[in-house]
């Protein structure tokens, strides 16, 4: 297990921020451990900043963005919260998430879960960076009048370790355990999060949200979070062929997506037994230390060449594009996250713009659900690439939450047109 990093609260110059560390929270009365997960998962160890802003600083915020500001109501505070997770061999580590309340007058709050998209850079997290989409995310449905959890996943952020991209296990855990750590921390604040769960997620937070939707659902991952609704944005549903797809060039950032990849699942799995079996020289020599998380996406950008042809041997390649052994077994995995029934209606958002995720993914999702008679719409985005996508989809899913997700619809303040989505 990696060594544990110290954390410190920071002094910001905003005067918009409150600073403090606070003791650790005392959970809910009625809060009980998840199944099968260890003593204290889900504990707050310190909140390290917090701040409050105007219902006015997020709308200009969204706006700045190009996000549509016209459901924002409320004041919003948000905190930089440290909780204990697992790892990806089922270790105790500490982990970091952004959770954001709303200023509004309700106890009961209804309760998102955002997963983030693919992030190199420690520090390119909701709950680090300020200009983060994945912060603006967070903003924009907790000033609709709904509880945030945005995870920044094992290894990232404040949290411990080399991020485990990719890995199931770590992200369900991190992404459950950081549930119970926002309804401690609400508890603490006079509030209450309902059970009911609206779980939605960007890119490689698609996937991530259809397995924590799965794990709530169907294998008892907490006693008393559940799914109500499950939203995704741009993800990656056909990992292998995401992957294959990288391998041959077709898609936009093909070589730091598959060079991510790689390195991960070596950490994990075992892949390669030098780097030189999978890079060719004089990348071999450096691609592993510029994925520690340490190293931004303009870092990596200017160290390795765009094209996976470039980057990988010839030899590599053809085993991304015709994978076998525990290569096969863990995409197969990844392949099939929409492969199951949900109980709660599904809406599957994709941009038939986007070079980086073809929207084949999204048809793979819902062909999956189809043959298990899953509730499901999928809608096309249309010309949008990645990073777009989801600013358009934000409002629709505020909208889609407001019409099968919130128990408490009308009490939140939530308002604006009904989506329009495909049959």
């Amino acid at each position: 297990m990696s060594t544990r990093r110290r954390t410190h609260a920071r002094a910001l110059v905003s005067g918009l921020i409150a600073l403090g560390v606070t003791a650790p929270l005392a959970a809910p009365a009625t809060a009980a451990p998840p199944h099968g997960r260890p003593a204290g998962a889900g504990a707050v160890l310190a909140v390290e900043e917090e701040a409050t802003l105007s219902a006015a600083t997020v709308a200009e915020t969204l706006e700045k963005a190009g996000i549509d500001s016209s459901r924002v109501r409320y004041d919003v505070t948000w905190y930089r919260v440290l909780y204990r997770t697992t790892d990806s061999d089922g270790a105790p580590v500490v982990a970091s998430q952004l959770v954001v309340l709303p200023g509004n007058q309700v106890r009961t709050l209804p309760v998102v879960s955002w997963l983030h998209g693919t992030t190199v850079y420690k520090g390119d997290v909701a709950s680090v960076n300020p200009n983060s989409s994945d912060r603006r995310a967070a903003l924009f449905f907790a000033s609709t009048g709904r509880a945030v959890s945005a995870p920044d996943y094992v290894g990232l952020g404040r949290g411990e370790g080399i991020h485990p991209y990719g890995d199931p296990g770590a992200t369900v855990s991190a992404s459950v355990d950081a549930l119970r750590a926002a309804r401690s921390l609400a508890h603490r604040k006079g509030r209450e999060l309902d059970r009911k769960v609206r779980i939605s997620g960007f890119s490689q937070g698609g996937p991530a949200a259809m397995m924590v939707g799965r794990a709530l659902q169907r294998e008892g991952a907490d006693r008393y979070f559940r799914p109500s609704a499950l939203a995704t944005v741009g993800g990656p549903f056909h990992l292998s062929a995401f992957e294959a797809a990288a391998a041959d060039d077709e898609i936009a950032n093909s070589g730091l997506y598959l060079a991510y990849f790689v390195t991960a699942w070596n950490r994990l799995y075992g892949l390669y037994t030098s780097p030189s079996e999978a890079f060719r020289a004089p990348f071999d020599q450096k691609v592993e230390r510029l994925f520690d998380g340490d190293h931004t996406g303009a870092d990596i950008q200017r160290e390795l060449p765009a094209a996976s042809k470039d980057l990988f041997t010839a030899e590599f390649l053809d085993r991304i594009r015709r994978p076998d052994g525990v290569l096969k077994d863990r995409l197969c995995a990844l392949d099939t996250t929409c492969d199951w029934r949900p109980g709660v209606p599904v809406q599957i958002f994709h941009s038939k713009g986007d070079k980086d995720v073809g929207f084949g993914n999204a048809e793979h999702c819902g062909d999956q659900l189809t043959r298990n008679h899953a509730d499901h719409r999928l809608t096309d985005l249309g010309d949008h690439d990645h990073n777009s996508s989801v600013k358009q989809a934000l409002p629709r899913i505020a909208d889609f939450f407001d019409q099968h997700g919130d128990e408490h619809e009308g009490k939140h303040g939530t308002a604006g047109p009904a989506a329009a989505s495909a049959p």
